[in-house]
């Protein structure tokens, strides 16, 4: 079998057979095939696509390319949650212990940020102490005794993932949708859960720019997680502006405790109702989204959640003291406001240059080797829809350091668009696809 002639035949719109995708996926993976061919095969699968059987193929060699993770240690139905990326993203720190509350159990791969995009570990990290660098035994352990565990991604998972996203990165291949499937599924196969929920978004701020093209990668994920034996759905949201109203690590995390308990409401909590609302009916722990929603309601009301963020905390070494007085949480040395310089209504903010401004304070990493100021970035008052009157309010920036502080002041108002009209809200969650 030679490389050159898959790549052909794939460039003249011919099926590949599941042995040729598992021997190019081994060879390269293993060396033997040269980042230039496996460049052009990238290229032609992103012009010519793959049918669903190559891509779950793909899928799967990607898949067993290293170790997987066996869940059968942990008793109960596991679930597991994967968004494609966007601003103010602190859904996991909420849905997670919602979804634990109820019964279910969650055993959580999680990653870093990366650019103007936060990741769920910097976010924890904020606790101080707290570390997800543990055996795979001590996260079966967490998971059984308080139902809820979230991990790092083991270097020796998915290595032939690791090796393909950085070349489609250099190739102008990232848009492939059969490409982006077999990634993300292909670590969320080997994570090992039974109930894999998706929140792709769609936006200015996210990486899928339109619903269109949001909508044909939550079908793509979807049916791929079925056709794997997986139970999995998707749910397409707005990333248009900014989820919630902070960005930045720290700030996530106060955020979401809020919701927890039960002081703030809004799209943020809807998006996690929503998604809590899949994981539990696909796992059987409720035989309808409305009982889902109350099931994860009253564990609000109750404090169930908040213990449960406390219990994860405390298993993973930090200081959950934390959880309850917010305070503790790292504090930036500098909070200056922004008002605005128009009057009228919001009708857009810019949600990638938002994640960008929380980035300019230290919020975000420029590389993977970059560090992260925990304490910096952006709390929004004002989204789309509302009125803001010549000199009110728009946010405050977080900042450790005062020339970047105030240099993010004209920043951030950048961000925003106004209107003399009232635009509505645009539709938060657009589609649900299972």
């Amino acid at each position: 079998m030679q490389m050159t002639d898959i790549i052909a035949k794939k460039r003249d719109g011919e099926e590949l057979s599941t042995e040729e995708i598992a021997f190019m996926i081994k060879g390269y993976t293993k060396g033997d095939i040269p980042d230039y061919q496996m460049s052009a095969m990238c290229m032609a699968i992103m012009l010519r696509g793959m049918s669903d059987r190559e891509t779950l193929d793909m899928t799967m060699s990607m898949t067993n390319s290293g170790e997987t993770l066996d869940l059968s240690p942990i008793k109960g139905v596991k679930a597991d949650k994967h968004s494609t990326g966007g601003v103010g993203d602190k859904t996991s720190l909420i849905l997670c212990p919602m979804v634990s509350a109820c019964g279910m159990k969650v055993a959580k791969m999680s990653g870093r940020g990366l650019g103007h995009t936060g990741g769920t570990i910097d976010k924890l990290e904020s606790f101080p102490g707290f570390t997800t660098d543990m055996t795979e035994e001590q996260f079966y352990k967490n998971v059984n005794d308080i139902g809820i565990a979230i991990m790092g991604q083991t270097a020796d998972l998915v290595p032939a993932d690791k090796k393909i996203y950085a070349l489609r990165d250099v190739t102008g291949t990232v848009p492939s949708i059969p490409l982006i499937v077999s990634s993300i599924m292909s670590k969320k196969l080997a994570s090992g859960s039974d109930v894999i929920v998706l929140d792709v978004k769609c936006g200015s701020g996210a990486f899928m720019k339109t619903q269109d093209d949001a909508e044909k990668l939550a079908r793509g994920l979807t049916r791929i997680g079925r056709l794997a034996g997986r139970k999995c759905a998707a749910v397409i949201t707005d990333m248009d502006q900014p989820l919630g109203h902070a960005v930045g690590n720290a700030l996530e995390v106060k955020e979401a405790i809020s919701v927890l308990r039960g002081e703030e409401k809004g799209d943020l909590l809807e998006l996690c109702l929503t998604l809590g609302g899949l994981m539990l009916t696909e796992g059987g722990f409720a035989d309808s989204i409305e009982k889902a929603r109350e099931m994860m309601l009253e564990t609000i009301s109750n404090g169930k959640a908040l213990n449960k963020l406390a219990e994860m905390v405390a298993a993973q070494h930090g200081d959950n003291s934390a959880v309850f007085e917010t305070s503790l949480l790292p504090e930036a040395k500098y909070k200056i406001p922004v008002y605005s310089t128009e009057a009228g209504y919001v009708r857009g903010i810019q949600a990638e240059q938002v994640g960008l401004v929380s980035m300019h304070l230290g919020g975000g990493r420029a590389t993977k080797d970059s560090e992260i100021d925990l304490a910096v970035g952006v709390v929004l008052n004002k989204k789309i829809g509302d009125h803001v009157y010549d000199g009110e309010l728009l946010g405050t920036i977080h900042a450790n350091d005062e020339r970047k502080g105030r240099e993010a002041v004209e920043l951030l108002r950048k961000c925003y668009r106004f209107s003399s009209e009232n635009h509505s809200r645009p539709k938060f969650i657009k589609d649900i696809v299972r």
